[in-house]
């Protein structure tokens, strides 16, 4: 207990030093202003209980040799989450100017929210972390991403009070239904209750300690108090490693969690300018916050320091004595040197079958339809199979729904509650993971990224704007990750956005949003791919590139209703390489300039346009047409913007510069915009797109709301070819005469007429 204690005092003295000091690490001498940084800045509140934790989990690797890792759920205590990589030596390691001595102190506390240093946050600058825990509430559903398929870890997730009111983490309880105890390790909760956020009480904390118990009782934990106390904590956490053990062996049905109560900025300041600070919301951030100018402030913050007996915990050289070091772990089994948070260095290849097996045979372009994710789905069955133990397929209770089903050919959905004769495709160590919640489908899949595992998140187009902040906060951590050089590559995390805006006709406006896309591609060239394949075999060529990516968010948008087959795999391969290409088919330009240029991206715009050449050529035959689809929708960008842009004489020689550009677009048209403005030919480019028009009505009828319809094209090609005008003025009327026909017709049988619904290239075209 006195070195459990000794180290915790000596995290304790480290983190305020990190907040504090420029100067002066070890109190040589009285503390000046000039020692003080001129910018306070970090969140004391919470760091002493990180620090606690840190302290008596070490105890237990030690002692028992445990493969374990941490989630600091209150990321902001990250002067903690450092202090404790530095004394393990992990800091040193991963940054050999950060020493540990004197020297090494100072540049430690130096660094600390400091400009060209690093965030007050746990960051992927700090060692053994996964978690940067900046946006409260995915702390436990990140636990639990890394325990699934890592049947000896255990991950302790110390969750803040605070933390614990989000909707996100209350959901994340419900992890416990998930686990395997054969296939999976274990998560250790330590519900941390200090009492306050930054400026308000906690629900948790002020509730009767018999109905929290309850509550968590209810959750499936079984829960153990423990009050701010070392002897109290170390036998508790004994206890839990016993129940977990016989969890395990499944001699216990539930898994322990901790509640520990300590006060908030415990062991700091207790009252400042007669102001009560520990154990109140006071002492969330600085406690001490005029120490430069105020000489009694100074004073109680050389007093508080000094509490701590630093004399007692370093040498003259700054260096930890033997009585810290020897409560450390060795190797790898340090928390902050754990491969699993590093999850790059565990990483395997996945053993992808050949996706042009599963290819579907397209004869002659645009004359049969085929559903493409039912396609990907006999693709990610086999995926599944190949590589039982490090691919999981997440999603919100839609698998099925998106037209994925195959998959259940190889694999239950993960489920560890009570079943029933009438479920189906539900059980222990189910490859599938699916909950009502894209919060935890998000969490899950990140942790489990994260710890060197691959995976897919398949969802609703409209609804995976609920994990916007959490897409934002993953993209940032890969970001920052990247340019560090010990922090190994993982797999991508993968979205498969499905029952898209254009075919939510059924569920209506609701369910009609294509916005994610445009979240995503604010985000750093360096982390975003965003792709649009039209049929079935272009997707089953993007979904593999994918899967083998590393250190991206992939976002692939595709439809799981009928479409048609425009490209045969060979030519899928080379179209997706391209990323966007003229299709010579549809087209009647070649050998000399188009007078217009009709461009798409997304499957129900690529047909519509396809549509409007085949009338264009029928009604137009001298018009020369360019049809030009987009699969990658950052080859719009010049390459200064994007890996991927085309460079400025490609995109002139496929768009022209001065030729009229009808682009129809699965998303909102201001997108497109967005990232062609710099093109030579962006004043000729008009783009058709979504524009929140939208009900519960037919696909065609979705469309003419929005003017991508194929009728409107015409119209738009009309109106921008120059010449054309009051020569087409025929032409143009049917052409409106025909939407509202179409529209008629919908409103009488409820469907769209025949000769739309079952379109396909005309024949004669094709020869």
């Amino acid at each position: 207990m006195e070195h459990i204690d000794a180290y915790w005092r000596a995290a304790n003295y480290l983190s305020v030093g990190q907040i504090y000091l420029l100067d002066n690490p070890l109190l040589a001498e009285p503390l000046r202003p000039e020692h003080i940084k001129p910018r306070l800045l970090g969140h004391w509140g919470t760091t002493p209980g990180l620090n606690f934790c840190f302290a008596h989990l070490n105890r237990v690797i030690k002692e028992r040799d445990q493969d374990m890792i941490y989630i600091a759920g209150p990321g902001h205590g990250g002067p903690a989450a450092v202090a404790h990589a530095w004394l393990e030596g992990t800091y040193t390691e991963r940054y050999p100017d950060i020493t540990q001595d004197v020297q090494g102190m100072r540049a430690l506390f130096r660094q600390f929210s400091f400009p060209g240093g690093i965030p007050s946050h746990v960051a992927p600058e700090t060692p053994g972390s996964i978690h940067e825990g900046g946006e409260l509430g995915y702390a436990l559903a990140h636990a639990y991403g890394a325990a699934f398929d890592n049947p000896d870890l255990v991950v302790a997730c110390v969750i803040g009070d605070g933390e614990a009111e989000t909707g996100p983490l209350a959901a994340s309880w419900h992890s416990n239904k998930f686990l395997d105890r054969r296939r999976d390790g274990v998560v250790l909760p330590i519900l941390h209750l200090n009492g306050y956020k930054i400026a308000n009480p906690t629900i948790l904390a002020r509730i009767p300690h018999d109905e929290l118990t309850k509550l968590m009782e209810g959750y499936g934990y079984r829960p153990h108090l423990v009050g701010p106390d070392h002897e109290e904590m170390a036998a508790t956490l004994d206890v839990c490693w016993d129940e977990m053990a016989a969890y395990k062996a499944g001699d216990a049905p539930r898994l322990p969690m901790i509640i520990l109560r300590t006060p908030k900025g415990w062991t700091g300041p207790k009252e400042v300018d007669g102001k009560p600070v520990e154990g109140t919301w006071r002492a969330h951030q600085v406690p001490l916050a005029a120490v430069r100018d105020n000489p009694a402030h100074l004073a109680m913050l050389e007093e508080w320091m000094r509490s701590y007996r630093p004399e007692e915990l370093f040498g003259s050289d700054g260096r930890p004595v033997p009585a810290l070091t020897g409560t450390v772990p060795e190797g790898p089994l340090r928390m902050s040197a754990n491969p699993h948070a590093n999850g790059g260095e565990l990483l395997e290849p996945l053993r992808l079958p050949d996706f042009r097996k599963y290819a579907v045979e397209v004869k002659a372009p645009a004359a049969q339809l085929t559903e493409p994710t039912r396609v990907l789905g006999t693709f990610l069955r086999d995926v599944i199979a190949a590589n039982p133990s490090t691919f999981r397929l997440m999603g919100p209770d839609e698998t099925a729904s998106n037209r994925l089903q195959a998959v259940f050919e190889v694999t239950d959905r993960a489920w560890d509650a009570e079943l029933l004769p009438t479920d189906e495709n539900l059980g222990a160590g189910g490859r599938v993971m699916e909950v009502l919640s894209e919060h935890l489908c998000q969490g899950w899949l990140e942790g489990y990224l994260l710890t060197g595992r691959h995976g897919l998140f398949n969802c609703y187009e409209a609804f995976i704007h609920i994990v916007d902040a959490m897409f934002n906060q993953h993209a940032k951590w890969l970001e920052t990750a990247q340019k560090i050089p010990w922090r190994r590559p993982v797999a991508s995390l993968t979205y498969l956005l499905s029952s898209h805006v254009w075919r939510q006709d059924h569920n209506g406006f609701s369910h009609q949003d294509p916005g994610f896309l445009d979240v995503v591609v604010n985000k750093k060239a360096s982390v975003v791919r965003v792709y649009l394949p039209p049929d079935a075999n272009t997707l089953l060529s993007v979904a593999d590139h994918c899967l083998r990516s590393r250190d991206y968010v992939n976002v692939i948008v595709a439809g799981k209703q009928p479409v048609l087959d425009l490209f045969t795999m060979d030519e899928a391969i080379a179209h997706n390489t391209r990323g966007l290409g003229i299709l010579p088919w549809a087209s009647t330009d070649d050998g000399s300039d188009p007078d217009v240029v009709l461009a798409c991206a997304g499957d129900v715009p690529t047909q519509e346009t396809l549509a409007a050449a085949a009338l264009l050529r029928e009604h137009l035959p001298q018009l020369k047409v360019r049809v030009i689809n987009v699969v990658d929708l950052m080859r719009l960008q010049p390459p200064s913007e994007h890996p991927h842009g085309m460079p400025d004489a490609e995109f002139d020689t496929l768009f022209t510069v001065d030729k009229p550009i009808i682009f129809d677009f699965h998303g909102y048209p201001s997108l497109i915009h967005q990232l062609a403005y710099r093109r030579n030919g962006h004043a000729n480019l008009h783009v058709r797109g979504y524009k929140e028009e939208g009900t519960t009505t037919t696909p065609f009828d979705m469309a003419m709301l929005n003017d991508i319809d194929r009728y409107h094209l015409v119209m738009d090609v009309i109106d921008r070819v120059p010449g054309l005008g009051s020569k087409a003025a025929h032409l143009r009327q049917r052409m409106s005469d025909a939407r509202l026909r179409a529209r008629a017709y919908t409103r009488e049988h409820g469907e769209d007429p025949g000769e739309i619904s079952s379109w396909t290239w005309p024949a004669t075209f094709s020869s």
